[in-house]
């Protein structure tokens, strides 16, 4: 039997992103982030150019939730997470967490053997998040609030929390073997 939250993400369709969807999701995702102009990171080349590692979440035909996604050409065996919304509604219902194991599936059958994302250290949701998701801290001299702080990753005055994930792990073995979309 499912439970409720099981029942609400088993309604939602996971697919590759398409060119299509930008305009959708560029027309929202300020106001998926409270207000805070987040529009400018996320430029069409990802929806045009990263198709294959990249994931939209549909259900009744509405964009519910995408991940934006890449292995990277510097380092091939490691997987960069750039982007993940979900709808304010549909958080807590595990789409974000769908959501990153089918990337995490992907990149995996694509031969990385980690994955790697940022965080701003204001964001304590996406900190939280991403620690249940099994995503280490990489450490730093700097912390605030106790949680270690690159300082100046994106320019001046935009530190990060960066995360790893390690894709050899036991639990990422269940993605290597998920079929992908």
């Amino acid at each position: 039997m499912l439970f409720a939250r099981e029942e609400a993400v088993a309604d939602i369709a996971i697919r590759h992103v398409e060119q299509d969807d930008y305009q959708p999701i560029i027309l929202i995702v300020d106001e998926w982030w409270g207000g805070r102009p987040m529009a400018a990171m996320l430029p069409k080349l990802f929806f045009v150019h990263f198709r294959s590692t990249s994931f939209t979440a549909v259900a009744d035909g509405q964009i519910v939730g995408f991940l934006i996604g890449f292995v990277s050409q510097t380092f091939p065996d490691q997987a960069y997470i750039h982007f993940i919304g979900v709808h304010p509604a549909r958080r807590g219902e595990g789409l974000g967490r769908r959501l990153y194991e089918h990337f995490f599936a992907t990149a995996a059958s694509l031969g990385c053997r980690t994955a790697r994302c940022v965080t701003a250290p204001v964001n304590r949701n996406s900190i939280a998040f991403h620690r249940r998701l099994g995503f280490s801290l990489l450490d730093s001299d700097h912390k605030v609030g106790g949680v270690p702080v690159a300082v100046g990753y994106d320019g001046e005055g935009e530190d990060r929390v960066i995360f790893t994930k390690d894709l050899d792990s036991l639990d990422s073995q269940r993605w290597k073997d998920q079929p992908r979309d």
